[in-house]
């Protein structure tokens, strides 16, 4: 696997794909710097070189080139982090731009405006990616967030640079640290998959249960498999369509060895809300009108024996409703288990919007080994799909 350590980009304009596409405040201000101090060794890196860098993402979903979601708004927080003033054009292609990056010295940054501001990028289109491909002598992918995606920045650019092409060294880490769960797991592995349903992890759990040893399932998706097995669960959240679905990936796991973990107790409320009456109950005879919004304490106990044995841990999903304050007692001691674990040795990477906001929110990010930038694009890695960004580099 190449990357920008790999290349000398002394006099050469690089073209760095990055993901800044970043929380802002109601006054357009960066919220979490998380995704531009990712990208920070990548640019710096090309900067020690003699090199320029001139940076192209995303910032959410523009329909008609809103305001609200140009970089511009980036610029100071990027500044800040990666200690070089940060330059900034109104546009992405064209004269203006080929003008702005003309005038680019050795050791600067120029900011291109949002990507999706032209629909092209999100299609792929041949023509718009030429017209980025013409700003630079050598194209950086280190973009995971977007690396599942097709689009013009991402998949189609790196036609245009057959042999000056490379990873960056966030998306590099990142396939490397999810290869070290999917094909150099140290056993036992285990795979903590929570989260709302059982639709949207059904092709990570059976990907990956060839490659495991312990399967532990929180959240609400664990109602289904209680439910499918003749529990009550009151009104907890059950996908009725996906009963014969748990049960087959009971079946598949017992077949294939695979320890299934389910929660033993939950807690349970009268009402969706942090000012709900709770209660503790057995998992599969929680009473009619209530709902378990997090594991019990004695599924706690049971999860974290599990991850005391694991050498090989992958956390995708929380364990309850952790936003809520009576329900986050579950994911917290799931950190907390995780980052004990890690402490004696075990390698733990942690993905997927919620996980990573649970990791942030209770502090975990530094007691784990890995925590994924990528939400999409890591669930797809572990479904076993080849992605796009990825892909284009290798060929």
């Amino acid at each position: 696997m190449r990357t920008a350590k790999d290349v000398n980009f002394k006099g050469k304009r690089v073209l760095i794909r990055v993901d800044f596409n970043v929380p802002l405040n109601d006054d357009h201000e960066v919220t979490d710097t998380t995704r531009i101090e990712a990208a920070k060794p990548t640019i710096i890196n090309v900067l020690e070189d003699e090199g320029s860098c001139i940076l192209m993402s995303h910032l959410g979903r523009p329909k008609n080139k809103e305001a609200e979601f140009s970089l511009r708004h980036v610029v100071e927080a990027a500044t800040n982090v990666l200690g070089v003033t940060v330059k900034f054009v109104e546009d992405c292609i064209g004269e203006t731009v080929e003008q702005a990056v003309a005038n680019l010295k050795s050791g600067e940054i120029l900011l291109l405006e949002n990507l999706r501001y032209y629909d092209e990028e999100k299609q792929g289109d041949r023509a718009f990616a030429e017209k980025l491909a013409k700003l630079g002598d050598y194209y950086v992918n280190d973009a995971f967030g977007t690396a599942h995606r097709a689009h013009a920045s991402t998949a189609v650019i790196a036609e245009f640079f057959p042999e000056n092409k490379c990873f960056g060294l966030l998306l590099a880490s990142e396939i490397e640290h999810v290869n070290k769960v999917l094909t150099d797991g140290k056993p036992p592995v285990t795979a903590i998959i929570g989260g709302a349903k059982v639709s949207s992890k059904i092709t990570v759990i059976e990907n990956i249960l060839d490659k495991i040893d312990h399967l532990i399932i929180g959240g609400g998706m664990a109602f289904t498999f209680v439910k499918a097995q003749g529990g009550k669960v009151g009104a907890s959240l059950v996908e009725e369509d996906k009963q014969e679905l748990a049960l087959e990936i009971l079946k598949k796991s017992k077949d294939k060895g695979v320890a299934i973990h389910l929660p033993s107790d939950a807690i349970i409320a009268d009402s969706f809300s942090e000012m709900a009456t709770t209660d503790v109950s057995d998992i599969d005879t929680i009473p009619e009108g209530w709902m378990g919004l997090d594991v019990g304490p004695k599924t706690n106990e049971l999860f974290a024996s599990v991850i005391a044995e694991s050498k090989t841990i992958l956390w995708n999903g929380p364990a309850g409703v952790f936003e809520m304050e009576p329900f986050a007692k579950g994911t917290i001691s799931l950190g907390n288990a995780i980052a004990e674990a890690t402490r004696n040795g075990a390698f733990s990477l942690v993905g997927g919007g919620d996980s990573v906001a649970a990791v942030k929110k209770f502090n975990f990010s530094d007691k784990v080994s890995y925590v994924s930038t990528g939400g999409g694009a890591m669930l797809e890695m572990l479904e076993g799909k080849t992605l796009p960004g990825i892909k284009a580099i290798r060929e």
